[in-house]
């Protein structure tokens, strides 16, 4: 319950202190409200004597509708009070002048951030920009006197600053209703108005012509013949803008006004006391970050030489020159040739002050080389502020700067300052150094071209040099010395008016001549050397040595892709070509191909043939000393796909095989008349197709033999590069330098046997095989094979090749399992030990297969081939074995077995016999049907259809008596035996159904011809 009283109380407390701060804001209201109309009312009824009072009443309404938060009455009455100030500048006298043009600025000032601020916080930010232009406009040429012009550059950059500082810390962006088309008659604002940096910048500038009316007002004499010292006790009055002196006589204190000579002398005391510069330096630089982060380069750099020109006056020449040389950089890309005097000025004065040599010839050399040529010459003092230390951009002003250059490398004069400290930094010799990018490029600029594309080694070729200056003088040069990749090459040329010594580090040879450059026009030299050795050959650079103590390095440029300078580019002047030859003007080169010397060294490859899948190819490499002696020798071995594409396999194929298709096993050498394996330390395989072997140190004369060993795994062609790399000698100079041989040979890679093989059922004997019947429809065509039946086995080997073969042995290996299930025997053999088959013949094998078990894939092994090539020179032959793998067969025991008995012959009239016996190997009955088919080489007796019944493990047999009606090979009448339970048939083969029907009865003398062929085998 107390707790409860207490938020009760509290709240109440809350309510009536918020009912009281009402009640006060509604008598405070109505107060301000009562005295706003009482002071409109005199306003309105002009009851007053001057205008001051009017300045004055129309204020007060201002602010008191500001009270009660009546904005538009408020910037009504400001607007009234400036209105009314403006009439008073040229009207009011109760001032002296001076005093007075103060008071107004001051009290226009107050007016000024009254209504700036009432239309910022209203949103008008248009509004309060084109108010602040008026505002400026009509102050803008009230400056007063000359000797009190500070005061109104004080005020003047006061605006600036404070309106940016206003137009900063506004919430209010810039309306979507504003016309985007800045600086026209529908938009008179520019885009920079509506950013707070444009102000400080101006604020920055404007601080600075404050400080230069100081230093015009100080150098006026006549101030202190008007007033005897500065005036003491000088404070602000109570009234805005005025100054009044404290006169002190006793205990009395009184305040006595001021003469403008009096307020004059105080004003340029006060002013001279503070110092500027570091406040110019502040708003530069506000401005110059808002600038860069709006992307506006150019502004920026306008700001960043404004903060130089700062530091500059105030004596801080190491951040004035930091500030300068970034300056210089956007002039010098731009093309700001006229900024970029101005700005070079400063940068010799601040490298004067630096007591840094180097860096002031470097810039006097630039700016005598800029392209101006305006201006009459004569130099006054508001000339002198404007192009600051630099002076007029006149050609007169650039040959003075070049001759000062000139004097001071020649220790003639010292640049104004501190003239020893200059003098001690100053080196003997001044180096500068010019390349593509250089803004010295204009000082100097070297073309060098060669007169060929490609020469000889040791071969004398001619060069042409070409030197360009914009300097406005002529420039006499003492020494020339042009430098290239290979130091052999270099050459100097001296001057004729000039003893100079010859660089020692300059091993060419010495021409004289004149070496004068007169402004823009081409110096052309032409040079005789001698080609050093192979490779590139290029001119570095171009030395010129200019009075004693200056040697400038210029970048040799190739005419070809020579640049313009950006600076001359635009200038009317007329254009010349480095060369005289216009060839050689548009496609001359700084650089030129010094060919490789003729390697007098043999590389030679010695090919067999065609290499053949499966034998480790053998190619001898013979390498063979005819002028050059080989040091450091390097053999690479490289095998390369001759269809193209560099790989010896797809990446498909790479995925599937294990091994290469073609492989580089190894290198052999022959050394000292034995053939010996190179260890693995010297050759190198990468991918099993690049080898690299290292070649013995050879005199001229020897000779070095090895053997590459490659094996193809598969049939395709490579090309064998083979490159032979070495050096002239051991030195590590000739080292630098190596010849390369190249040679190559491509090398048909080939299958040595198409082997195929054929399989033969028992002559005149069909079994019925129920697998064949399953398949006849069916995408599976295995070869199937009756059990305990005597197969035939034929294998085909053609040599695929274009050279004679030895076949030494042909032999089926059966797996172990098969070794038990399948009995295979050959019938035919190699009996001499090998057999030579010429190109595109065939061997044939023949062997027996005979399965004693039922398996429906049964896998017979496979076809063994041993063979070697055919040699005639008694080498020691190596023999190749090739396997290829035999296809899987189904065994099966078949139900019905047909077999055909006849004669194997038949003599013409005669009959004989044919029987027909099929044979059930089955438990069952079958029944079977069989007909015969009339054929017209044959009369027979017997039924043309009939059917049986076989028991099981039985045989049934059909006969027909046949008798011949003609000769040769006759057809049997066809016979078709049909099981009724498998629904199948069976028909002999028509060599099985073939007989031969001689005329008459033959004689066969069998002695006779068993004694013929033993006599021939003797005889042989």
């Amino acid at each position: 319950m107390p707790i409860f009283l207490e938020v009760c109380m509290i709240i109440g407390v809350i309510f009536c202190i918020c009912r009281l701060k009402n009640v006060f804001a509604e008598l405070c209201s109505a107060f301000y409200k009562e005295e706003g109309r009482r002071i409109k009312a005199r306003i309105e009824k002009r009851n007053f004597c001057s205008v001051e009072l009017s300045i004055r009443y129309c204020f007060k309404v201002a602010v008191y509708a500001e009270f009660r938060r009546d904005w538009p009455e408020a910037l009504k009455f400001y607007e009234e009070g400036v209105r009314v100030l403006r009439e008073m500048i040229g009207t009011s006298t109760r001032l002296p002048p001076t005093q007075r043009l103060v008071e107004i600025k001051a009290v226009a000032e107050q007016f000024h951030f009254k209504i700036s601020t009432l239309l910022l916080h209203a949103g008008k930010v248009v509004e309060a920009i084109t108010w602040f232009r008026k505002h400026i406009r009509s102050y803008e040429r009230v400056v007063g006197t000359p000797e009190v012009a500070f005061l109104h550059w004080e005020w003047f950059s006061r605006q600036f600053l404070v309106f940016g500082e206003l137009i900063e810390t506004t919430s209010t962006t810039i309306p979507d209703t504003l016309s985007p088309r800045f600086g026209t008659a529908d938009n008179v604002l520019t885009e920079w108005e509506f950013q707070p940096a444009y102000y400080y910048q101006l604020a920055a500038t404007y601080l600075r012509e404050k400080r230069y009316a100081i230093e015009c007002s100080s150098s006026m004499a006549n101030l202190t013949a008007e007033v005897n010292g500065i005036p003491e006790s000088v404070m602000p009055s109570v009234y805005v803008g005025q100054y009044v002196r404290l006169f002190e006589q006793g205990d009395t204190v009184s305040v006595l006004p001021l003469s403008d000579a009096e307020y004059t002398s105080y004003a340029l005391s006060e002013a001279e006391r503070f110092q500027d510069s570091y406040e110019i330096i502040a708003l530069f630089r506000k401005a110059y970050e808002s600038f860069q982060s709006l992307g506006a380069t150019r502004m920026a750099s306008a700001c960043s030489r404004g903060m130089a020109i700062e530091y500059y006056a105030a004596g801080d020449f190491s951040n004035a020159k930091q500030l300068f040389d970034g300056v210089a950089g956007l002039y010098r890309q731009e093309g700001w040739t006229t900024l970029l005097w101005e700005t070079l000025g400063y940068l010799r004065e601040c490298s004067r002050k630096l007591n840094s040599p180097k860096d002031f010839i470097s810039y006097s050399l630039e700016m005598a080389a800029l392209p101006l040529f305006s201006g009459t010459g004569e130099e006054n003092r508001e000339s002198k502020i404007k192009s600051g230390p630099a002076g007029s951009p006149t050609i007169s002003m650039r040959e003075n700067i070049q001759q000062e250059v000139i004097n001071v490398l020649e220790r003639k004069q010292s640049p104004e300052g501190n003239a020893d400290g200059f003098n001690n930094a100053m080196e003997e010799t001044t180096h500068l150094d010019i390349d593509q990018i250089s803004p010295l490029r204009m000082v100097l600029i070297a073309s060098v071209a060669f007169h060929d594309q490609s020469v000889k080694p040791d071969s004398p070729l001619l060069v042409s040099v070409s030197l360009l200056s914009h300097l406005p003088s002529p420039v006499v040069v003492d020494q020339l010395a042009v430098q290239f990749n290979q130091s052999s090459c270099n050459f100097v040329i001296h001057s004729t008016r000039e003893d100079s010594p010859l660089d020692s580090d300059l091993h060419g040879q010495v021409q004289t001549t004149s070496l004068t450059l007169l402004t823009n026009k081409w110096m052309r030299l032409t040079h005789e050397i001698k080609s050093g050795q192979s490779g590139k050959l290029e001119c570095l650079s171009v030395k010129a040595t200019i009075n004693k103590h200056l040697v400038i390095c210029c970048h040799a440029e190739s005419p070809a892709s020579m640049e313009d300078f950006p600076l001359w580019k635009f200038e009317d002047q007329v254009e010349t070509m480095p060369t005289k030859d216009n060839v050689l003007a548009f496609s001359g080169l700084k650089l030129i191909q010094v060919e490789e010397p003729d390697a007098q060294v043999d590389l030679v490859l010695n090919s067999a043939g065609p290499a053949l899948v499966g034998e480790i190819f053998i190619l001898p490499v013979t390498i063979l000393s005819k002028g050059h002696a080989v040091h450091s020798g390097e053999l690479k071995i490289n095998l390369v796909d001759a269809r193209g594409g560099g790989l010896l396999m797809s990446p498909r194929e790479a995925e599937e095989s294990e091994s290469h298709h073609v492989e580089l096993l190894g290198v052999s050498t022959v050394s000292d008349g034995k053939e010996s394996k190179e260890e693995v330390d010297s050759i190198r395989q990468i991918q099993c197709s690049f080898g690299v072997v290292s070649v013995p140190t050879l005199s001229v004369g020897d000779s070095w033999s090895c053997k590459l060993e490659i094996k193809w795994h598969r049939a395709k062609s490579v090309m064998l590069y083979v490159s032979l790399g070495f050096s002239l000698g051991s030195s590590e100079e000739e080292a630098l330098h190596r010849l390369n041989v190249h040679r190559s040979l491509q090398i048909e890679g080939q299958i040595p046997f198409l082997v195929t093989h054929q399989l033969l059922r028992p002559f005149r004997r069909e079994p019925l095989l129920l697998s064949e019947i399953r398949s006849l429809g069916g995408e599976d065509q295995r070869c199937s094979l009756a059990m305990n039946e005597s197969n035939m086995f034929i294998v085909n080997a053609r040599n695929c090749t274009e050279i004679p073969l030895r076949l030494h042995s042909m032999t089926i290996e059966p797996d172990d399992n098969a070794k038990q299930l399948c009995s295979v025997q050959q019938f035919s053999g190699i009996s001499s030990g090998h057999v030579v088959i010429a190109p595109s013949e065939e061997y044939k094998g023949i062997f027996s297969v005979n399965p004693r078990a039922i398996n429906s894939n049964f896998h017979l092994g496979e076809i063994c081939l041993k063979w070697s090539r055919d040699s005639s020179l008694g080498d020691q032959e190596s023999h190749v074995i090739m396997k290829q793998m035999l296809p899987e067969v189904s065994v099966e025991e078949p139900p019905l077995v047909v077999s055909m008995e006849c004669p194997p012959y038949a003599i013409l009239g005669i009959p004989f016999t044919f029987y027909v016996k099929i044979h059930n190997s089955t438990s069952l009955l079958q029944e079977i049907k069989y007909s015969l088919v009339d054929s017209q080489n044959f009369v027979f007796s017997g039924a043309h259809n009939h059917a049986a019944f076989i028991l099981p493990k039985s045989e049934h047999i059909v006969s027909h008596k046949l008798v011949p009606l003609g000769s040769s090979s006759q057809q049997l009448p066809r016979i078709t035996v049909t099981s009724v339970r498998y629904s199948a048939a069976l028909t002999p083969s028509i060599s099985a159904a073939t007989v031969f029907v001689y005329p008459s009865e033959p004689k066969f003398n069998l002695e006779t011809s068993c004694l013929t062929s033993e006599l021939r085998l003797v005889e042989n």
